[in-house]
């Protein structure tokens, strides 16, 4: 569909006219002051023709400085936005400890946060209308990336994440705080905060319970994740040991964190449990939203202007040999 931003501004068509009428009637009146001595009615017959060609041309350049003024662009089909969607913070543990390679993908050996980002690359991409937002967390905590739409942006954060970045123990407390921190720069009616940990609170200056009291008064509902096998063979000086590689998992911490908030909490020991988490999560109750419509506009100024300065540009061209010309008669005479 094809508009004008500004159409009111075609009223500025009758502006030569009306200048015209105010001028004294001595010579052809003018169509554009600017380009007054392009438009000098010459006192020849044999010049009348050009003149008033060039009275045609600078209506139509007019015409076409006022269309641009006008701001004309093309809208494109109308797109609808998501009705629905929640707020959503990832928070992801990226401790020494994710390095445990007790996790399988493809039948090959995998450690913990090649895990949790082959599973949450997925939960991202279907999180369309949601707003997502990412928080990694070991020695402290620090905000990837606001609250967006942009899921492309959140996922290749995820991926460019590794280990050993922000330290190597683990600051839940301050994951919990850094998240509701952000979420109270947004008004929302649904926070939700999806944290993935792989041991117990070791680091931070904020405890986790502290944190927990403040998402409580933010209304953030919390999903915490424990991830880590239960048991793994381990090669040891009397040869192959049955371990449990997550001793250090505080699921009693986890637990509390989540039904004090009104979320849960999930056990992954497996890829497919996680997986299976995180279908879960996708039924959580979304909020509703105003609907929002917009319409792609490419804008189309540049054309009747670049027009116009191609006409000007002509006008003064056809111009010059005709002044040439005359001097040259003169001075013959």
């Amino acid at each position: 569909m094809f508009e004008f931003s500004y159409p009111w501004l075609f009223v500025l068509l009758a502006l030569p006219y009306f200048i015209k009428a105010k001028q004294p009637r001595t010579g052809a009146s003018l169509l554009l002051p600017p380009l007054a001595r392009l438009a000098k009615t010459q006192s020849t017959d044999s010049q009348a023709g050009q003149s008033k060609r060039q009275q045609w041309l600078l209506m139509l350049i007019w015409l076409l400085l006022v269309s641009a003024a006008a701001a004309p662009k093309w809208l494109g089909e109308a797109v609808t936005l998501p009705q629905q969607g929640r707020d959503m913070m990832l928070a992801v543990d990226l401790s020494g400890s994710m390095n445990i390679n007790d996790m399988v993908i493809n039948d090959q050996s995998a450690n913990r946060l090649d895990a949790v980002k082959f599973v949450l690359s997925d939960f991202i991409e279907k999180r369309q209308g949601d707003r997502l937002g990412l928080v990694l967390f070991a020695d402290a905590a620090y905000q990837q990336t606001p609250l967006t739409f942009d899921r492309q942006t959140v996922q290749q954060m995820l991926d460019e994440a590794v280990l050993g970045l922000v330290g190597q123990r683990t600051a839940i407390g301050e994951a919990i705080g850094l998240a509701v921190k952000r979420f109270n720069t947004y008004e929302s009616s649904n926070k939700v905060l999806i944290l993935l940990s792989d041991g117990a609170n070791t680091a931070g200056n904020i405890q986790p319970r502290e944190a927990l009291e403040l998402a409580k008064a933010a209304g953030v509902k919390i999903y915490t994740v424990g991830v880590g096998a239960e048991q793994m063979v381990q090669q040891g000086i009397f040869g192959p040991q049955l371990v449990n590689p997550s001793d250090d998992l505080d699921e009693a911490l986890l637990t509390e964190l989540a039904t004090a908030t009104g979320g849960r909490y999930f056990r992954a020991r497996d890829l497919t449990e996680l997986a299976q988490i995180y279908q879960l999560l996708d039924q959580l109750e979304p909020i509703e939203r105003d609907q929002l419509n917009y319409r792609p506009q490419q804008s189309l100024l540049h054309w009747p202007l670049a027009a116009a300065l191609l006409l000007i540009v002509l006008l003064l061209l056809s111009k010059l040999p005709w002044q040439q010309w005359r001097r040259g008669g003169d001075h013959a005479l």
